[in-house]
């Protein structure tokens, strides 16, 4: 059995709409777990579409690590042995299932990585569109040719994004799952692939596993998720002995928004 893992909120409903609506319509024979993580249970139409799990905010924000741990486990616990994790905000290519199937397979204890192409604003996909024209890989990240998988070298381990991962029941478990500490904005996924890297398991770039994230507005750097970024990035720094998102770190250091100090990065004057 396969299962869809999607993280949601109400402020990605429509997002959520159609992605579930593609599945539905694409992929009827894969099961559907959509953990929402607002405050208030989630609207009546997505328990229609799929089962729910409610995760809602701790103190620190909305709880993403343990959201993907417990959308992980409620699948596993109805029989899926092959978990895609896609984020509300991401369309299933037609070929994704069927990529991270064959990868996960050949390689069960591996972390599977498919390409993300952003979808310009103003596009608004169908469950029926096409969606091959608009195959636009994120230069970030490695897209390897359909079909051809490329394994990832130690260095890479900081490109994981757990907006399309995939992987087999038994190499989730193996992880151990993202590290549930983290809370709000940032910093998770980068500490659950150095976690996956130090156990030896293996991260492969899966091309053709195409996923298609859908528009919506960004800040950058994202000035909303500051104080997130530096209390997890404290976190990670105590587990792993640097910052993470050191981009971000520089766009507001050099705003003027914060400084550097004994203890790593903190609040300009604090």
């Amino acid at each position: 059995m396969i299962a869809f893992i999607t993280l949601a909120s109400r402020a990605r409903l429509d997002h959520l709409r159609r992605q579930q609506q593609r599945m539905a319509r694409r992929h009827p024979d894969v099961a559907r777990v959509v953990v929402w993580l607002d405050a208030d249970p989630a609207p009546e139409e997505v328990g229609a579409a799929a089962e729910v799990v409610h995760v809602p905010p701790g103190a620190g924000g909305m709880r993403l690590a343990a959201g993907r741990n417990a959308g992980a486990g409620t699948a596993i616990a109805s029989g899926a042995d092959l978990l895609i994790f896609l984020d509300a905000d991401c369309l299933p290519g037609d070929s994704l299932v069927g990529y991270y199937q064959r990868a996960a397979t050949e390689h069960p204890r591996a972390i599977c990585c498919g390409p993300v192409s952003y979808l310009p604003e103003g596009v608004i996909v169908s469950a029926d569109a096409e969606l091959a024209s608009l195959t636009d890989p994120h230069p970030a990240r490695p897209a390897p040719a359909d079909g051809a998988v490329h394994a990832a070298s130690p260095e890479d381990y900081p490109l994981f994004w757990s907006l399309s991962f995939a992987m087999t029941a038994d190499g989730w478990q193996a992880t151990g799952g993202f590290h549930t500490e983290y809370a709000g904005y940032g910093g998770e996924d980068t500490d659950f692939a150095f976690a996956a890297r130090g156990a030896g398991i293996p991260m492969l770039w899966v091309g053709g596993a195409h996923a298609y994230h859908q528009y919506h507005p960004t800040s950058q750097p994202p000035w909303q998720h500051l104080d997130d970024i530096l209390r997890n990035g404290r976190l990670f720094s105590s587990r792993w002995g640097s910052w993470p998102m050191q981009g971000w770190l520089t766009a507001f250091a050099e705003a003027g928004a914060i400084e550097r100090t004994a203890e790593g990065w903190a609040r300009t004057g604090s």
